[in-house]
């Protein structure tokens, strides 16, 4: 499997030709989910879920589906009848490929104030890469390679670090990372490296790793 940072919270991953990209927000690349074969969405804020962004991937590929749940697909189903797919807690399927476990119902919570709304995570390929959305949900897996929101506006550092720990993966990538600057990602690497108890990696934008 080839795994292709894009920006924010977008990932590409590539296995026997086929393409699945999760997350092509509006920090993405607008060109982000073209050449998807299949597109799976966290939740519907805008950084994870952007309309145009499907759009693109959908009319340039005819074949090319979501995998979303609720709150999202009641947004984008009727724009694409019958390529749209909505998933929740539990869930299993295929898609482009790639074997999907659906685990989390809830967004992390930004401010007693704020009403909740659903998030779902996807564990992909028995566990070979988690992908928790906005949220710090620990799948009852063994995960091999955790995408990290590593600075997400609703969390703080002793969270993250708390939460690889409780996900224990053998490595760990900063997705959800718009928001850091250059100045801080240094302060980000070495305290993550020191005390996430994983392997910490940082792809750039457009970069990609075999697992």
């Amino acid at each position: 499997m080839k795994v292709m940072k894009k920006s924010h919270a977008c990932v590409r991953l590539e296995k026997d030709g086929q393409i699945l990209v999760l997350d092509p927000g509006v920090f993405s690349e607008a060109d982000a989910a073209v050449g998807a074969n299949a597109i799976l969405i966290t939740h519907e804020h805008p950084d994870h879920f952007d309309e145009e962004r499907l759009r693109a991937a959908l009319e340039a590929n005819p074949a090319a589906e979501i995998w979303t749940l609720r709150s999202v697909a009641e947004q984008v189903s009727a724009a694409f009848p019958g390529r749209v797919h909505t998933v929740g807690h539990g869930d299993t399927f295929t898609a482009a490929g790639f074997d999907v476990q659906v685990h989390g119902e809830w967004h992390a919570e930004i401010h007693p104030d704020v009403p909740p709304m659903t998030n779902v995570g996807y564990l992909i390929d028995g566990g070979k890469v988690f992908h928790p959305g906005d949220a710090l949900t620990v799948p009852n897996h063994v995960v091999e390679t955790l995408m990290l929101p590593v600075m997400p506006p609703w969390g703080k550092i002793a969270e993250v670090i708390d939460y690889v720990r409780e996900v224990k993966p053998q490595r760990a990538f900063d997705i959800h990372d718009a928001l850091v600057t250059d100045l801080a990602r240094p302060i980000y690497d070495s305290t993550l490296a020191a005390l996430v108890g994983a392997e910490h990696l940082r792809l750039v934008s457009g970069e990609s790793t075999a697992l």
